[in-house]
């Protein structure tokens, strides 16, 4: 298990997993199989979880589903630390009481989107990160302006960690300028790769963790490429990034949990089906994300 760059002290730091949701052919949950998933990604050099975020799915689960899913990942991993559950919902009271459930659950951290159920003004904003903060858990804001249509910019970040909202920010835009001013504005701040295709470029401007899609399903090329990148050995993650990045491109896409579970299902994995609404590949994506996950194998990775 390679942990090098997991820190006990900030367990958001290092290679966090969004973990795809094993379900069986009739939709429910298959726990045993999420269980069993989130140690095999342990065991192939991923530092830890996040489950309940957008790969798994939340927006589908029932309360019952998604509070069992966080009990799940952290008995599978037997260390709550590196668990980081999605409480994202649309009241920040809601949002609250998912964080304090992560908290009794013994998880080291959440992450947290604005409000998505319309779009809030700087200080709805900050009100809502303040109120899921009281919880007393480490909050990483989730910036996703695409999803939401509310942009987390780097001045904003700066003032909800001067308040003690947040310690981290997954930075989702792929405008990878942020990340210097990021720095500028807030440097204690801890900047987190949020979208794979972005990875190297993120990496060399700063980036101390990655909360991640591939990894589902080729956790220890995608181990090797993070560790080197951070550690500025462009030798070893150039030419991986290069040959990940047919794959890593899908998690900036509409169809990224599909694709995802695609590829687990192709490498071994149990994906499994999607919930409605989302509806299964078809035609060129299908294909696309077939030949692309074939052609990772092929060259050894996985």
């Amino acid at each position: 298990m390679t942990t090098n760059s997991w820190h006990v002290e900030r367990p958001w730091r290092g290679l966090m997993v969004a973990t795809a949701l094993p379900l069986r052919e009739d939709l429910s949950v298959d726990y045993d199989a999420y269980a069993e998933h989130v140690r095999w990604l342990i065991a192939n050099g991923c530092d830890g979880v996040v489950p309940n975020g957008s790969l798994g799915e939340y927006q589908t689960l029932t309360p019952e589903e998604r509070a069992r899913v966080v009990r799940t990942a952290v008995e599978a991993i037997g260390d709550g630390a590196r668990v980081m559950p999605g409480v994202a919902a649309y009241g920040s009271a809601e949002a609250r009481r998912w964080a304090e459930q992560a908290a009794e659950a013994g998880c080291g951290s959440v992450l947290l989107l604005p409000p998505n159920a319309y779009r809030a003004d700087e200080a709805a904003v900050r009100a809502h990160y303040a109120e899921v903060a009281r919880a007393g858990l480490p909050v990483v804001a989730y910036n996703n302006p695409v999803d939401t249509k509310i942009d987390l910019v780097p001045a904003l970040l700066a003032q909800l960690h001067g308040e003690g909202s947040v310690v981290a920010v997954k930075e989702f835009t792929g405008d990878v300028r942020r990340a210097y001013e990021i720095a500028e504005l807030a440097p204690a701040l801890d900047l987190l790769i949020g979208a794979d295709d972005v990875l190297l470029e993120l990496a060399i401007a700063g980036a101390v963790g990655w909360i991640a899609g591939y990894p589902n399903a080729f956790p220890a090329a995608c181990s090797e490429l993070y560790r080197s990148a951070v550690a500025g050995d462009l030798e070893t993650a150039l030419p991986l990034y290069r040959a990940l990045h047919p794959l890593l491109r899908w998690d900036s896409r509409t169809e990224f949990v599909q694709a995802i579970k695609a590829s687990m299902d192709i490498v071994g994995r149990h994906g499994g089906p999607t919930r409605p609404p989302r509806s299964p590949l078809t035609g060129l994506a299908e294909a696309a994300v077939l030949a692309a996950t074939e052609k990772a194998i092929a060259d050894g990775h996985h």
